[in-house]
């Protein structure tokens, strides 16, 4: 964990450790102000992320997001590993702290395409969208949801290429392979 657990106060679930998040606005701690994702809000913004968001702590193979379930959270992972798996074949790990996930079919109000087990030990803080669409709605808040998009739309650019550039070179493998059983 990142120093945090100070301010979370415990809450039952049966498949992960939750925790809500009890802020202090005038006190956020630096390590969540180095967190990409927060970082592309406003403080007052920010506050309003905050308040709408859980800590979530996980063990090695509990599942966190399930392939066909509802979506209502954007998950950020503060520490550990995690493995996106969709139709039983892993697809990616994310071990790196600032990760997304969920946000896809968060925001467009769709069933989850993947599942996300945790790998490793795992702490992220989850944010609740429909809650967030509730206390910010959409028509009254316009620069926040500006800001959220916008980071979206970045991070869906970067894994966008990652994607053509892994692509790209398995096709590159694929046409070598063909010359090579041709000759």
């Amino acid at each position: 964990m990142i120093g945090l657990d100070s301010r979370c106060l415990k809450t039952y679930n049966p498949a992960v450790q939750e925790y809500a998040y009890i802020h202090d606005e005038d006190d956020i701690p630096p390590p969540m102000l180095e967190v990409p994702f927060l970082e592309a809000f406003s403080k007052e913004h920010l506050d309003q992320v905050l308040h709408a968001s859980a800590f979530i702590e996980c063990d090695p193979g509990d599942v966190i997001i399930a392939e066909g379930d509802e979506a209502s959270r954007i998950f950020i992972l503060l520490s550990g590993e995690v493995a996106v798996v969709k139709g039983g074949e892993q697809l990616v790990t994310m071990d790196q702290t600032g990760d997304i996930f969920g946000e896809l079919a968060a925001l467009e109000d769709e069933v989850r395409s993947a599942s996300v087990v945790a790998v490793k030990d795992v702490f992220c803080l989850a944010v609740d969208q429909k809650f967030l669409q509730h206390i910010l709605p959409k028509e009254d808040n316009a620069p926040f949801y500006a800001c959220l998009y916008e980071f979206i739309a970045k991070l869906t650019t970067k894994r966008l290429k990652a994607t053509s550039q892994y692509l790209a070179k398995v096709d590159q493998e694929l046409r070598d392979l063909r010359a090579k059983a041709r000759s």
